[in-house]
């Protein structure tokens, strides 16, 4: 039906057209967040399950000791302050850093 150049001409003008929908469509598509952009969790809003469950290295132990430390000497200051509680190391808030904020 086509001959060999018409054939090679068609779907290289397919490609063009594919390549430059996936471009209006990168265009217009919502922004996915990034892992900087996430919502990073609020360490004197959580819970102690849910601190439990989102931070490397706290177990429900340790979940419930920085809920006790925060209701005793009031609102984290700093996600550094995190290191006063009983049992919570620099090991620990560096490998968790980018999880928390401070409110």
């Amino acid at each position: 039906m086509f001959n060999y150049k018409t054939r090679k001409l068609l779907v290289l003008a397919s490609a063009v057209l594919a390549l430059q929908g996936d471009l209006v469509l990168a265009q217009t598509a919502p922004a996915q967040p990034t892992a900087s952009q996430e919502q990073k969790l609020d360490l004197n809003k959580a819970d102690a399950a849910t601190l439990a469950q989102v931070l490397n290295g706290i177990g429900e132990a340790k979940a419930k000791a920085i809920v006790e430390y925060r209701n005793t000497h009031g609102p984290f200051k700093s996600i550094e302050q995190l290191e006063e509680v009983s049992g919570i190391g620099q090991a620990i808030v560096a490998n968790n850093r980018d999880r928390l904020k401070v409110e």
